[in-house]
């Protein structure tokens, strides 16, 4: 089993069931002994943020479904330290968070694209030992993660590319259908 830490890509088994995860792939923010905490990166929702925040009316910037815990919270990956700063180094290229403030100035002045920075609603979190668990129950297939991922232009091919990632047997697995019985 390829170790766990932060910057990696768990990538959801074509048969996983549970909705929140279904041909998921989670890029791993933090990775510690007492948990785990990241986002979905595949799932955009149906809505922007100026429907989520005041101060963003009318701003059209999408948002992506990081997981679901705290649905009432808004966070973010960028590559661009210059202009948003105190976000943490996950990679040699994406960043956690940073200043709030300064990130909502930047998305009112229309200075920032989908291709630097994504918002999510929620995180998706483990506690201590459970996403190893997860792991050995081959919950999760694990990659490096990658700005070619995180901020990968069509979300749809995520989950493929992903995977392809890995190569060999797992390149095969991408045309499983979700559920095989229905095949």
């Amino acid at each position: 089993m390829e170790k766990l830490k932060s910057g990696k890509i768990l990538i959801a088994d074509p048969f996983l069931k549970d909705p929140n995860f279904l041909r998921t792939v989670i890029f791993l923010c933090e990775h510690k002994s007492e948990g785990s905490f990241g986002f979905v990166i595949n799932r955009k929702l149906d809505y922007v943020v100026g429907d989520l925040m005041t101060e963003l009316e009318g701003c059209d910037f999408p948002v992506f479904y990081g997981g679901p815990v705290q649905q009432n919270t808004i966070h973010f990956l960028h590559r661009c330290p210059g202009l948003i700063t105190g976000g943490e180094q996950v990679t040699d290229e994406i960043y956690w968070g940073g200043e709030f403030d300064e990130m909502v100035a930047l998305l009112q002045k229309d200075q920032l694209s989908s291709k630097d920075i994504r918002l999510y609603l929620g995180y998706s979190g483990w506690g201590d030992g459970q996403l190893e668990n997860e792991m050995q129950q081959n919950t999760w297939l694990s990659t490096d993660g990658s700005s070619h991922l995180v901020f990968a232009k069509d979300i749809n091919l995520i989950w493929r590319d992903a995977l392809k990632q890995l190569g060999g047997k797992y390149e095969q697995l991408i045309n499983y259908p979700i559920d095989p019985q229905l095949n």
